[in-house]
């Protein structure tokens, strides 16, 4: 049975979605991207997407530095 669409999380999510579930600033979703601190974003049309379920289980993982945050997710590939 498949399950109602209206309460399963999206796939992708733009920087105003990111920063109310991180419950920051949208200005802080760039600076982190740009520091390299979230985890890397798709672009898509033009526009710059998350994966939702990489959020959260980056989030399960501590927030680490996106390149620590590879690493971790390379591993358990």
């Amino acid at each position: 049975m498949m399950s109602n669409k209206a309460t399963t999380a999206p796939l992708l999510v733009g920087a105003d979605e990111v920063a109310r579930l991180l419950s920051v600033a949208k200005s802080t979703v760039y600076s982190w991207l740009d520091s390299g601190r979230l985890p890397s974003p798709l672009r898509i049309g033009g526009r710059t997407l998350w994966n939702h379920d990489e959020l959260q289980r980056w989030v399960q993982a501590g927030a680490p530095p996106r390149v620590k945050w590879e690493q971790v997710r390379g591993a358990a590939r």
